[in-house]
C-alpha cells in the first residue's frame, strides 16, 4: 500500500471514529445514581485500532458532544482531556503486525486513559466550581471510568479489529 493511501486511510478511520465517539458519548446507559455515556468505550476502542493518532477522533467526537449537549464551558477541557487519554491509551496500545496486545496493557492503556479523565476533570472543575463541587462529581466520573474500561477491553478482543491494517 502506497504512504498517500495509507495516510488516505489514517484519515478516513480517524473521521469515522470521531463520529463513533460523539454517538457514543450522546447515548446514555442508565445506572443507580445517574448515566454513563459509551464515549470512552469508543475512544479506548480507537486506541486500540489507531494508535497514538486515536487523539484526534477523541478530542474532536467528544468536544463536539458537549458542544451540541449544551455544555460549552467544557468543550475545550473536553478536547484536551479526551485527546490526552485517546494519546496515552494509543501509545500503550500500539500494535506491530500479527503480535497480539497482551491482556495486561489493555488493561494499563484503559486504566491510566480513565485516571487521566478523572483527574482531568477534577483539576477543570476544581478551578470553575471549586474543590467540593469537584469532589461531588467524583463518583459519577469513577462509574463513567469503570463502565469505560469493563466496555472497552472486551471490543479490543473483536477480530476485525485486528485486521485492520493502518
Amino acid at each position: 500500500m502506497s504512504d498517500q493511501r495509507r495516510h488516505l486511510r489514517k484519515i478516513t478511520f480517524a473521521g469515522l471514529l470521531a463520529a463513533f465517539i460523539f454517538v457514543g458519548t450522546e447515548i446514555h446507559v442508565p445506572t443507580a445514581i445517574g448515566h454513563v455515556n459509551l464515549g470512552d468505550v469508543v475512544i479506548l476502542v480507537s486506541s486500540y485500532i489507531l494508535g497514538p493518532i486515536a487523539a484526534i477522533p477523541a478530542a474532536i467526537g467528544s468536544a463536539l458532544a458537549d458542544l451540541l449537549a449544551g455544555y460549552p464551558q467544557y468543550i475545550a477541557p473536553t478536547f484536551v482531556i479526551k485527546g490526552v487519554m485517546g494519546l496515552v491509551a494509543g501509545l500503550i496500545l500500539r500494535r506491530k503486525p500479527d503480535i497480539k496486545v497482551p491482556f495486561y496493557k489493555r488493561l494499563i492503556a484503559a486504566i491510566l486513559a480513565e485516571a487521566i479523565m478523572l483527574g482531568g476533570y477534577f483539576v477543570f472543575e476544581s478551578l470553575m466550581y471549586g474543590s467540593t463541587a469537584a469532589t461531588g462529581s467524583l463518583i459519577p466520573n469513577l462509574i463513567q471510568a469503570a463502565a469505560g474500561i469493563i466496555g472497552s477491553i472486551p471490543l479490543t478482543y473483536v477480530k476485525s479489529f485486528d485486521n485492520v491494517r493502518l
